[in-house]
């Protein structure tokens, strides 16, 4: 057992230098870039539906479900997106890109459950220009993101009730770079602004189950996150370079100047849900989250055209199971996941609010012994207006996960 923890340790660790970007989003430019999905495929095909709590899957959403487990849970994800910009001129393009969603694992321990893992946080990814009336162009090119570290626990209070707590460590670098070049001018301006980001986060959980009737079961859950600061350990660097014929930067005089390092206030976070279904059967189910967003601000400048305001999520989804436990049909066994969600981001710019709206499917299809499964979700939808001089983003996302189980303490028996 302590070889299997050291691997998966040894492979978590491995995969946080991986878990960063995964958007081409111009979006990602402001605060600390595009908020991610913090949860599993399964979770992210039903709309990101997170109130479901069960013995074989893992719920990264709210730690009280890790009181649910029965079995030990691998799980890994991963993510392609693809995204066609369009502006009011009627330019567009396409861009796409891939990344290591999530790594995790969950360990029942009778009326426990303790789970550790890596997930991202946010996401910076992003290349454009603009050109003044001069002729000179502005270049603009954004790298890096947030992601955090956790370890949770959740308890099964009694048949119905649970409870759970997670301990973030979140962690990671962002940088924006703007290059300023003149044709009549033989070297370019270069800035970087680097943000180095850290804090400890703490998400507070409960999940209530409760049979209505012999086959209806009632769900709700509810996850509260406090604000926490991240600090920003902030510099900038001006320079004069040239841009060689291969693309490279050849540096001809740079200095650094002296920045503010300061503490961000992230938004406290409240989401709440319920939904009702046949267990093993069928389940449909609504989620609100509420994010106190409104006094969020930059990193290390400010943007005079930007406005940060609380943002919420309304998630509908849910899934269906012909029949789990057919013996002569693996069609009959397959999970089949679908749902919806609109999201108010809470970013506004040029007066204009950027909001989302996403619709989203997907399967899970049983492999091998106990119970484990591969998923596959698709979900396509768009973000933001062509309105007041911004992009509008049409984005399609393919997950894929393996969620696999595993029985570590068995007891052994003598004759």
């Amino acid at each position: 057992m302590i070889k299997k923890i050291l691997v998966v340790v040894l492979v978590i660790i491995t995969g946080v230098s991986n878990a960063q970007e995964g958007t081409s989003s111009p979006y990602s430019f402001y605060g600390i870039g595009l908020q991610k999905f913090k949860g599993t495929v399964e979770n992210r095909s039903m709309g990101g539906l997170g109130i479901l709590a069960d013995s074989i899957h893992l719920n990264l959403q709210n730690p009280a479900a890790y009181g649910e487990l029965r079995l030990t849970t691998y799980t890994l994800g991963a993510n392609y997106n693809g995204l066609n910009l369009d502006n009011a001129a009627g330019d567009d393009s396409y861009k796409d890109n891939a990344s290591l969603d999530y790594l995790a694992i969950g360990i029942p321990a009778g009326r426990f459950g303790f789970g550790f893992g890596v997930l991202p946080v946010s996401s910076v990814g992003y290349q454009t220009n603009s050109f003044d009336s001069d002729g000179s162009e502005n270049q603009f090119f954004g790298t890096g993101g947030l992601n955090k570290v956790f370890i949770a626990a959740g308890f099964k209070v009694n048949e119905n009730l649970s409870v759970g707590l997670d301990i973030n460590y979140n962690f990671g670098n962002i940088e924006n770079k703007a290059i300023l070049r003149r044709s009549e001018v033989q070297f370019d301006t270069r800035e970087i602004d680097n943000s180095d980001l850290s804090g400890v986060s703490l998400s507070f959980g409960v999940a209530y189950k409760k049979m209505l009737t012999e086959k209806l079961e009632l769900t709700t859950s509810f996850v509260s996150t406090p604000s926490f600061k991240l600090a920003s350990e902030n510099s900038i660097e001006l320079a004069t370079i040239q841009i060689l014929a291969n693309g490279s930067e050849l540096v001809i005089e740079s200095q650094d100047l002296e920045v503010e390092n300061r503490d961000l206030d992230l938004p406290a976070e409240l989401k709440f849900g319920a939904g009702i279904g046949e267990p093993k059967k069928w389940f449909l189910g609504a989620e609100y989250t509420y994010l106190n967003a409104k006094d969020f601000d930059n990193r290390s400048f400010t943007a005079d055209n930007v406005i940060y305001e609380n943002a919420s999520q309304f998630t509908i989804g849910g899934y269906y199971i012909p029949k789990y436990n057919s013996l002569t049909s693996y069609l009959n066994r397959i999970v089949y996941r679908t749902g919806l969600r609109y999201e108010e981001t809470g970013l506004n710019i040029n007066g204009q609010a950027i909001n989302e709206f996403g619709i989203s499917f997907g399967v899970g299809l049983p492999v091998g012994n106990l119970f484990s499964n591969a998923n596959i979700g698709f979900e396509f939808g768009t973000r933001g207006t062509t309105d007041a001089g911004l992009v509008k983003e049409e984005f399609f996302n393919l997950s894929l996960s393996l969620s696999l189980n595993d029985k570590w303490f068995r007891k052994v028996k003598f004759n």
